[in-house]
C-alpha cells in the first residue's frame, strides 16, 4: 500500500511512517522541518528525517511546504496514495497567539490543501486527521471538579468515563491554536460527509513517546523528563500543578490509524487519549519522571494557567473501541515515561 504522511518528521507522524515501513509498505513523508522555525534548534526534527531514510528503503521524504498549495496538488497528483495521515501542524498555544498568520496557515489552510488534493487525485483513500482535544476549548473547565490531594477530577458522574465526542466546541475560549485547529476538524469532517470521503478527526489528548523532540511550548511529558535528567527549572502553570492530562504511547495511536484504515468510516470523531488509565497530573507525572531517572524534580510554581487550559482532561475511549474492538491501549503510563528517559539519554540529555 502507497501511504503518505504529513509531519512525518515529527512524534505521531514519524510513528507512523516507521510503523507502515516496517511492515514493507511503501511511505512518503512530508516534513519542512518548520518545527525547528516554531521553537528554535530545541524543535528540530531532521534526526528523526534522518532515522528514518536511513532505515527504511522504501521510505521517502519530501520537504513540501503545506501552505503551497500548488506543490501539494502536484505531489498528490504524482504519488496517488491509498492513503494518507494527516499529522502535520503549528503545535503551541503560545506561538498561536505570537503569529497568528503562520497557525491558521500551518492548521487550516494546509489542512484544507492536503483535503482538496486527496479529493482531486485520491478521492478513495482514507484520510486520517490528526485533530486535537483542544477543539473543546476551555469548555471542559465548566464540568464540576473535585480537589484531590494530588490531581483534579471529575465530580460529574456522567463524566465518570471521560470526555465524549458529543461534547461541545462552541463558545468557549480555545486559543488561537485551538481554533485553527478546530477549523481543519471540521473541514476534514465536512469533505468526508459532503464529499463522501472516507475522513476521520483523531482528537488527541497527550500524545507522546520517545521520539518527540520537547520543548516548554509543547511536549508535555517529553519537556518533563528532559527538564528532570538535565536539572533544570520546570514552571508550573497554574492550577496548583494538578492539572491532568490522560497520555498515549504514539505507537498505540499508529496501532488505531492502521485499524481505521483497514476499516474506514466517513466524517467521523473519535477522541483519542490514553483514557483514565493513562492519566496524570503534573505533580504525579513529577514522581513517575523521578521514578524513571533517579534524580529530583526542580520545579517552580507561576500563579497564571495558559489561556485556554484545560484542568482537567481524561478522554472517553468507549466510542473509539466500539467502532474498533479489537484496538485498545497497550502501553502502560510507567513504560511511556521510561522509554521518554531512555531516548533523551540517548540523545545527550544528562
Amino acid at each position: 500500500m502507497k501511504i503518505l504522511v504529513t509531519g512525518s518528521s515529527g512524534l505521531i507522524g514519524g510513528e507512523v511512517a516507521a510503523y507502515f515501513a516496517e511492515k514493507g509498505h511503501d511511505v512518503t513523508g512530508i516534513d519542512n522541518n518548520m518545527r525547528a522555525d516554531f521553537f528554535g534548534p530545541g524543535g528540530d526534527t531532521s534526526w528523526r528525517r534522518e532515522e528514518l531514510k536511513a532505515k527504511y528503503p522504501n521510505f521517502r521524504h519530501h520537504g513540501t511546504d503545506l501552505r503551497d498549495r500548488a506543490a501539494v496538488l502536484a505531489l498528490v497528483e504524482e504519488l496517488k496514495p491509498e492513503a494518507i495521515v494527516h499529522s502535520a501542524a503549528q503545535p503551541s498555544h503560545d506561538l498561536a497567539a505570537a503569529r497568528p498568520f503562520d497557525d491558521f496557515d500551518v492548521n487550516a489552510v494546509g489542512t484544507l490543501n492536503m483535503l482538496e488534493a486527496a479529493r482531486r487525485h485520491a478521492v478513495n483513500a482514507p484520510f486520517v486527521h490528526m485533530s486535537t482535544n483542544k477543539v473543546y476549548g476551555d469548555a471542559p473547565n465548566r464540568i464540576k471538579l473535585k480537589e484531590l490531594p494530588q490531581r483534579w477530577d471529575y465530580d460529574d458522574p456522567a463524566f465518570a468515563h471521560g470526555i465524549p465526542e458529543s461534547f461541545t466546541i462552541d463558545q468557549s475560549k480555545h486559543s488561537v491554536f485551538g481554533a485553527s485547529k478546530a477549523a481543519g476538524d471540521i473541514m476534514a469532517q465536512e469533505y468526508g460527509r459532503y464529499f463522501g470521503m472516507k475522513t476521520c478527526c483523531l482528537r488527541g489528548g497527550c500524545l507522546t513517546g520517545p521520539n518527540h523532540s520537547g520543548v516548554e511550548l509543547h511536549g508535555f511529558l517529553s519537556y518533563l523528563v528532559k527538564a528532570n535528567l538535565e536539572g533544570r527549572l520546570y514552571r508550573v502553570f497554574g492550577y496548583k500543578g494538578k492539572q491532568v492530562r490522560d497520555n498515549i504511547h504514539s505507537l498505540d495511536v499508529a496501532r488505531f490509524i492502521e485499524a481505521f484504515i483497514a476499516a474506514p468510516r466517513s466524517g467521523e470523531v473519535y477522541n483519542l487519549g490514553g483514557g483514565r488509565g493513562n492519566s496524570c497530573s503534573i505533580l504525579e507525572a513529577f514522581e513517575l519522571a523521578e521514578k524513571a531517572t533517579g534524580k529530583k524534580m526542580n520545579y517552580e510554581y507561576v500563579d497564571k494557567n495558559r489561556e485556554g487550559d484545560h484542568i482537567c482532561y481524561i478522554s472517553d475511549l468507549r466510542k473509539i473501541k466500539s467502532h474498533f474492538p479489537g484496538w485498545d491501549i497497550t502501553v502502560p503510563l510507567e513504560k511511556i515515561f521510561s522509554e521518554i528517559a531512555e531516548s533523551w539519554a540517548r540523545r545527550g540529555a544528562k
